[in-house]
């Protein structure tokens, strides 16, 4: 079977092409370069720029992989959660197609397609403990299956990508924040003291604001190297983020481990956990670094898997911005 995907949660238009049998026929991804002026999303800009984009992807998609549209079997699509003006661009494009083309709707909870991201390569065994790190979200789930989904603990406050974003506006560098940071930390030494805010908590939860004003408190002296500060903020963000993915294994028992969404790309990350899996025997995975960003791809591959299990949505369903994982597709499915 094929769908096509649609992916609008934020500042990326993506669509794909994927086939359960022969997996990705193809893929288009524009990011929005409008918002680095602002050091963050600005969502209105965001809404616009997926209007203007989003049927020209379409067109490139088509002809790039000369795929006839009225061959799909259903359109898979991103729901929830994001920017609610960027969601409602997609939902009313993959809305519209389905109606056009009559073929069934498949809403996707985007978290789980960053889940499933990972699938992409290989699958790999249930249960694991999915550690979620983007611009948006900082999450621990245990993914017994797909579709069950047990929360186990997340970020109070800022996210981590959020976090890089802010941090790097702090110190006068650009946007998007975290692979510039991650660049100028390798130049680096932690050699500023910085706090790890509920490192020694029994809990899964997380919180990184506090790190964020300790590291404006440091801009503040006007007196520092970005190397270093860069260098030692990135080892507190990767020391909290290890602490609590040690514990959620011997919450839980369970000793696989995925690490995705667009923070799972930072070298620093990837370095310590590849130490972490050899030093206590965990089998850790990331997606490559294409599929660790917001795509369609990751959320083709969960409406396939949801489609399979016949699960549907009617054409008058609406975006929400924030549905929990663990309870997304209740009240439709």
């Amino acid at each position: 079977m094929i769908t096509l995907a649609v992916e609008t949660s934020c500042d990326e238009t993506a669509l794909a092409l994927f086939s359960s049998e022969s997996g990705i026929i193809g893929d288009v991804l524009l990011s929005q370069a409008v918002h680095s002026e602002f050091g963050g999303v600005v969502p209105e800009l965001s809404a616009r720029e997926h209007t203007r984009n989003i049927l020209p992807l379409f067109d490139k998609l088509l002809k790039d992989t000369g795929m006839d549209i009225s061959k799909i079997d259903f359109v898979s699509f991103t729901l929830t959660p994001g920017l609610i003006l960027s969601l409602v661009i997609g939902v009313a494009f993959a809305k519209s197609l389905a109606y056009a083309l009559r073929k069934p709707l498949v809403p996707v909870h985007h978290l789980e397609g960053h889940i499933y991201s990972i699938f992409l390569e290989k699958p790999i065994d249930y249960p694991f403990i999915s550690l979620i790190v983007s611009g948006g979200h900082t999450d621990l789930y245990l993914v017994e299956d797909f579709g069950k989904y047990i929360f186990l603990g997340g970020t109070l406050d800022d996210a981590v990508g959020e976090s890089y974003d802010k941090v790097a506006k702090l110190m006068g560098l650009s946007y998007p924040g975290g692979p510039i940071i991650d660049k100028l930390a390798q130049k680096g030494r932690p050699a500023y003291h910085l706090p790890r805010p509920l490192i020694g908590e029994d809990g899964l939860n997380m919180s990184f604001s506090g790190l964020k004003t300790a590291v404006r408190n440091i801009v503040m002296t006007g007196n520092y190297s970005k190397e270093d500060l860069a260098c030692s903020f990135q080892q507190a963000v990767v020391d909290v983020l290890e602490k609590k993915v040690i514990r959620a294994v011997e919450l839980t028992g369970v000793r696989n481990i995925a690490v995705v969404g667009g923070v799972s790309a930072n070298s620093e990350l990837r370095r310590r956990f590849k130490e972490l899996s050899e030093k206590h025997n965990y089998q850790v995975y990331f997606p490559k670094p294409k599929f660790s960003t917001d795509n369609a791809c990751m959320i083709a591959y969960a409406g396939v898997e949801r489609f399979k299990r016949g699960i549907t949505a009617p054409l008058d369903i609406n975006p929400e911005p924030n549905t929990p994982l663990e309870l997304f597709g209740k009240e439709w499915s």
